[in-house]
């Protein structure tokens, strides 16, 4: 037997056994080096079997994850994580990689998985994912666990070093970048710090905005919350809050479902975050100033937030009905896909969204699906008043949430450039994913993330650009996966043309509005199809919510 030690990471040394092992013939071709390692040991020279190609390799790791991801002899097997490893180091789309990996169970005691993962994800940018990571590994008391505490207590000192680092920059840093003309990271600690300094005196002033120089003091512990939520009772500002269960949770922030003063018909919303973060509650209130009434409850709505000195908690409107993706997944466990003419309206729906908010200057910053909750009428759907969106279609819908990555472009000078990675998986604009300033407006952010968001609903899966010569010898943008031969394939092509290759342009409102007419259009020519769109919004509305 062969024993070759791939890196200096305890536990990590691997063996390659006898010509009877099926995976031996991959270990023979595939290099085991990456970036985030400590070493570059090789079990065989691969970059010259592969050519040294990245697509090679990273189609040689595929094809071995493939063949061997659903075999329990190799479930526990450090040889195949450090696979999975290097495939995910090698691919774009490193997240889903990490959570299909994750979901096929690999190596789930070892703490090899959540240091290196945590270690990739840090170097992308990722930071909460890093975190959340580590803390994954640490409550799975992954072995050996010693250096995975370690590991972990390294990463936040780093977190540490970087937070004292941007405290200590002055308010005019964001006018010198500025004038530098090198672009602008809108979701750099450093510039969310000038912001939030320049906005303060009008923060200050909103309705529900409560600060205090002390940490949070109440008689039950926020952090208690993480463990064991259910009927404890918290109060804030002089109300007490029920909390139900936790509604949703990121590395800096846990978001819990309560009733107000224990009155089951009095729920909200309250998003803990550590450390303290009003910029979220500022975003909402330019929602409030610069949304018409008619279209407000489509963007979400904060009551108040609370500053500590160690925290914040921001109090929402909770919508009970589930997100987009939701309802994605409930066509996804039946082995379907969600029906076209459900595609179509939640489509003329977001389009209408960033219509309305890029007409105002805001920008969402984080559009997936899950940010989307379901809004349904309360009285029944009528045929005649949908082309217009007036009746009971004013409040069915979605609303968009989770505004922490918002952006206000009243804050910055037009035409500015701008720079940084949304870090969402699936929804990076191609800008981001050729690491290129993003031209003209950040709008395009959020236009790319609808078609991703359009692409999930029609495929039920992330989007994949390519790039597609032309006879002229240009190219264009479109998603890799074809068109159904039964979908309006014209309608489909013109939407994912001009959202991947025209926007933005000069007159990036017109152009929403135009592809939203064309959906409408189609829509209005066949009544059937809005009589159809009716039940099968009843029939959701139905199964999501007695679910």
């Amino acid at each position: 037997m062969i024993t070759t030690a791939l890196s200096h990471s305890p536990g990590f040394t691997i063996a390659v056994n006898s010509p009877e092992d099926p995976l031996v013939p991959f270990l023979w071709f595939i290099p085991f080096s990456l970036e985030l390692f400590a070493d570059t040991k090789s079990i065989k020279k691969a970059l010259e079997a592969s050519g040294g190609s990245t697509p090679n390799l990273s189609n040689l790791l595929g094809d071995c994850i493939r063949n061997f991801k659903n075999n329990d002899r190799y479930r526990n097997d450090v040889r195949f994580l450090k696979i999975w490893l290097i495939y995910m180091g090698v691919s774009d789309d490193f997240a889903s990689v990490f959570k299909e990996m994750l979901d096929s169970n690999v190596c789930a005691n070892n703490s090899s998985l959540y240091v290196w993962s945590a270690s990739l994800f840090e170097l992308k940018g990722r930071l909460r994912d890093a975190l959340s990571i580590y803390q994954l590994g640490i409550g799975r008391n992954a072995k050996p666990v010693e250096w995975l505490r370690k590991a972990h207590s390294l990463f936040l000192n780093r977190m540490s070093e970087i937070q004292n680092a941007a405290s200590n920059l002055k308010v005019d840093d964001i006018e010198s970048m500025k004038l530098e003309n090198c672009g602008i990271n809108p979701w750099d600690t450093s510039t969310m710090d000038s912001l939030l300094k320049t906005i303060h005196p009008l923060l200050m002033k909103f309705d529900g905005y409560r600060s205090s120089a002390k940490p949070y003091s109440g008689k039950v512990a926020l952090s208690a919350l993480k463990n064991s939520s259910r009927n404890k009772v918290i109060e804030i500002g002089g109300m007490k809050y029920l909390i139900k269960g936790c509604a949703g949770q990121g590395g800096f922030a846990q978001v819990y479902k309560a009733n107000v003063n224990s009155d089951p018909d009095n729920v909200v919303a309250l998003k803990i975050q550590k450390p303290a973060f009003p910029w979220e509650f500022y975003i909402y209130r330019q929602l409030d100033r610069r949304i018409l009434d008619r279209e407000r409850s489509s963007y979400g709505f904060a009551h108040g937030i609370h500053l500590y000195s160690d925290c914040s908690i921001l109090i929402c409107d909770y919508l009970a009905n589930g997100t987009l993706q939701d309802v994605v997944n409930s066509y996804l466990v039946l082995g379907k896909s969600m029906e076209e003419v459900l595609c179509i309206y939640y489509t003329i729906e977001m389009l209408h969204m960033v219509e309305t908010l890029h007409g105002v200057g805001l920008i969402h910053g984080d559009f997936k699906p899950d940010n989307l909750l379901i809004r349904y009428s309360r009285s029944d759907l009528t045929e005649d008043e949908f082309l217009n969106r007036s009746g009971p279609w004013c409040d069915e819908g979605v609303c968009l949430v989770d505004w922490g990555r918002g952006i206000d472009l009243q804050l910055f000078p037009d035409h500015t450039v701008f720079t940084g990675d949304c870090r969402t998986s699936g929804f990076r604009c191609i800008e981001m994913l050729e690491k290129k300033p993003w031209k003209f407006q950040a709008s395009h952010v959020d236009a790319y993330g609808l078609c991703g968001i359009v692409h999930v609903m029609l495929h039920g899966s992330y989007m994949e650009v390519v790039k597609k010569e032309q006879s002229d010898g240009g190219y264009v943008y479109l998603p890799r996966l074809p068109f159904k031969r039964y979908w309006n394939i014209e309608l489909w092509k013109s939407f994912f043309t001009k959202m991947l290759n025209q926007y933005p342009h000069d007159d990036d409102i017109s152009l929403l509005h135009d592809l939203k007419k064309s959906f409408q259009d189609y829509m209005g020519s066949n009544p059937q199809l809005i009589k159809k769109l009716k039940g099968l919004l009843s029939r959701q509305r139905a199964s999501m919510c007695s679910a």
